[in-house]
Order: structure tokens, then sequence, then C-alpha cells
């Protein structure tokens, strides 16, 4: 119910009103000049709400602006330095067994790897107390110890060697692996600090606006009602905005079409929430591999889908015989296999799906697709084909040819493996209720046990029927 403000003249005696006209100044000034009074002090008040508002929102995008461009940053060249460290560790290792050129190639080029994201670090604007002096100092002494160990090898030293890669090296590691962890931790707490203040300065930002709002209706009243209806139930709409975006609806749209400032205000919220909602994504585990959405977000997607009530098609896809050819070609051509296949993926649900729909990385060599049943047939006949088409490039030709490779089982007996298909299984609510994400994979781990049986790439969707 929209409250009137016109009755208020009703509600106030009229000998306090009387005080309250400026009658000497009123004297002096005609209707038209009475009425541009009220609407300057309108237009007062709406210029300080609009000042206040923009110097919020400022405040807000300085803040998102620090997020984005340090600690979003800084926990990204984190997870990378961690990444470059572990390699470096493995080849390490490698090397005191191998003795191999290329593993010391390895470590280098990891340890270059390194120091770019260190040096990404070291040029924020504000680095803090971000502890990059002590991981640079760390990292110094571990390629130093590195290459006391590469001399005692070359030297034929090789317990010296062993003794260094087991003793100081492994303390350096350790040291470095506690640092940059530190380093992470430290830049998602100053990114949970820098959300809350978001939410605290927009609640202080809205309360005030709003306030000041209402003052300006209560004294612009006598100039046009009409404009008061149309600014209150405009900051009505804003209210909401923010109770659905405090809630976690980062895509509400209060759906204010004016052009004025509280249509901008508006496209302010919008705006707010598409950052926010941006940031919400990049908490969600994500493949290193694929970026594509992990487990957590699988779970999270297909339990709201199947909360909703509408119809969902969960496809899981898995490649048949990906192990073999990781055994042949390495895990460095496994992992290109890996990220084509998510290429096809993405590809197929952008020319066949709608903008909505999911695609995730499990992990290894399985992936999920989440959209309708309508929609799940084209999209995986697509994946089939483009898969068929390019997957066999990563062979040789000699394998190509003779449509198969030779390779070992878990028990070791060598045998004959076909060239890589995929297999996926289609999983829908159409034909009976699926009440969480657990049955769902019930379901598709069934369904896709049938596929693998199949020599060829195969989409199966479940037609069965809930007695």
């Amino acid at each position: 119910m929209i409250f009137d403000l016109s009755k208020i003249k009703n509600l106030i005696p009229p000998e306090i009103l009387d005080r309250l006209v400026p009658d000497k100044l009123f004297s002096r000034l005609n209707i038209a000049n009475k009425m541009l009074l009220g609407y300057m002090t309108l237009s007062i008040l709406t210029i300080i709400v609009v000042v206040y508002t923009l110097v919020s929102f400022l405040r807000l995008n300085h803040i998102n602006k620090s997020m984005v461009n340090g600690d979003i940053r800084v926990q990204e060249a984190a997870d990378k330095m961690l990444d470059a460290l572990l390699a470096q560790d493995m080849y390490e290792k490698r090397y005191l067994i191998l003795k191999s050129d290329d593993m010391l190639t390895l470590f280098v080029k990891r340890g270059d790897e390194f120091k770019t994201w260190m040096t990404s670090i070291k040029d924020l604007p504000d680095r803090g107390s971000l502890p990059i002096d002590t991981i640079e100092s760390l990292h110094r002494e571990y390629d130093d110890l590195f290459l006391q160990e590469v001399q005692f090898i070359t030297q034929n030293n090789v317990r010296q060697a062993k003794y260094l890669s087991n003793e100081k090296l492994k303390s350096i590691l350790d040291k470095l692996l506690e640092t940059i962890k530190v380093l992470s931790v430290q830049a998602k707490t100053a990114q949970e600090i820098k959300m809350k203040r978001i939410s605290i300065i927009g609640g202080a930002a809205f309360l005030t606006t709003a306030v000041l709002w209402f003052i300006s209706l209560v004294a612009g009243a006598v100039a046009g009602l009409v404009v008061t209806h149309h600014i209150s139930s405009s900051l009505h709409k804003l209210k909401v905005a923010t109770q659905h975006i405090s809630e976690g609806n980062f895509d509400y749209d209060p759906q204010i079409g004016t052009q004025d400032e509280i249509g901008s205000l508006s496209s302010a919220f919008i705006e707010m929430g598409k950052r926010l909602r941006k940031l919400e994504e990049m908490y969600l585990d994500a493949s290193p591999l694929t970026r594509l959405p992990g487990g957590i977000a699988i779970e999270n997607v297909l339990k709201k889908r199947l909360e909703t009530g509408r119809p969902i098609a969960f496809c899981v896809l898995d490649l048949d015989n990906f192990k073999p050819f990781s055994d042949r070609y390495g895990y460095a051509h496994g992992s290109e296999v890996i990220k084509e296949t998510a290429r096809i993926i993405e590809q197929a649900v952008r020319t066949k799906g709608a903008s909505d729909d999911f695609v995730g990385h499990i992990g290894g060599d399985d992936f999920v697709v989440i959209t309708t049943p309508g929609r799940a047939r084209e999209i995986s006949a697509d994946i089939i084909k483009y898969f068929d088409q390019r997957i066999p490039a990563f062979y040789d030709e000699q394998d190509r040819r003779h449509g198969h490779i030779l390779g070992k089982t878990r028990q070791g007996v060598e045998m004959q493996f076909p060239l890589m298909t995929i297999s996926i299984a289609i999983v829908t609510n159409e034909d009976r209720t699926i009440t969480n994400p657990l049955e769902a994979s019930e379901i598709a781990a069934e369904l896709k046990d049938h596929a693998k049986t199949m020599p060829k790439s195969v989409f199966v969707m479940d037609t069965r029927k809930m007695v």
C-alpha cells in the first residue's frame, strides 16, 4: 500500500502549520515562485542523495578494484607458485635418480615460472605485510642448494647429493610451502574483510539514502504528489534489490527503467550484483587443467536445478581407453587430450545449448553437462562428432592407421587398446523423480558402465520410468 503524503496536513494541528509558514518570505512570492521554492528544496535534497550515493559506490568500487587487482591476484599467484614449487621438487628428485639434463632444464623452467609469479606480487602497488621478501630469499636459497646438488652429482658424489636433498633442500622446501600458504591465507582473509566492508558500506548507503529521500518526499509533497509516488516506489524497489543481493540472489533486477538518478542507482545495483556473483564464483573449486568448475560447484548447481522441479538432463561424460593412451604417450599428451575434450564440450554447449547450461570437470577424464532433456541429445551428438574427428590427431600416424595401440592392463598383460572414444550417460527427471545429486550420480554411473561396453563413442539416455 502506498502512503499518501497529502494526508500529513490532517495530522498536524493548524496552529503549528501557521508557525512553520515563513510569512514574510511567502508574502513576497507568487504561487509559481512558492512552487519553485518547493521544487528547489526537493532538488537540493536530491543532489545531496545522489552525491552521497555516488561517493558510497566509489568507495565500493575502490574496494572491488583492490580485491580484483590485489587479493585475488595474490591468491592466484600463490597457487601458481605452489604448483611451480611442487613441480621443482619433483624434478629435483627425478634428477637425483636419473641424472638427466632434461630434469635439470625442467627444474630451471619451473623455477622461472615461480619467479614470474613472485614478481607479479612484488609489482603490486600495496603489498602490505605480505611475506614476499621471505619467499624470495628462501627460493633463492633453494635454487643455490640445488646447484650444489648438481655439482655433487657431476662429481659422482651421490651420497652427499642425497644427503643435501633429504636434509637441507627438504627443510627449505617445507619453509617455502608454509610461507606461501600463509600468503594465500592472508589474501583470502583480506578478501573476506573487504566483502564484509562492502556489505556494511552498501547497507549504510542504502539506509542513509532512504532517510534522505524520505525527507525530500515530505518536503516536496506540495510540489507534486505524482513525483513523490514515483520516487517512493523506486526506492522500494531498490530496497527489495538490496535484500535480494544480501541473500545471494546477485542476478536480481529491480526493474527500474527510468533514466533519472534512481535509474542510475538501479544500474549500479545490477552491476554490483554481477561483480559479487563473479567474486562468489571465484570461490568455487575449479579444475587447474581445464578451468572448469569442479565437484562442489557441480553438486551445488545440480542440487539447485533439482529443487526447482523443472526438467533437467544430467550428462556424465567419460573417455574410454584414456589410461592406455597416457601410458603410451605420456602425462603431457594426456593433459592435452583432457583440455581438447573440455574445448569440444564447451563448443557443443555453446552451439547447441543455452546460456544457462552448465559444464563441469569432475576430475581426470570425467566431465559433466547439466542442460535440459530437449537439448541433451543434440549436445551429446555434437560432442561425439567432434571428439571422433579431433581426438585421433593425438595419435601418431602408425597407431591411427592400425586403429589401436599396444599397452598393458593393470595386471601387466599386454593387449591391444582401440583409439579413444567417449561415453555419455544422460539422466533426466522427466519420467522419474530425482531428489538429490547422489541419486542422479548413481543412475549416471550405471548408465555409463553400460555405455562403455559399446565399442564406439555413444550417448545413453535413461528411459526407464519409476514404478
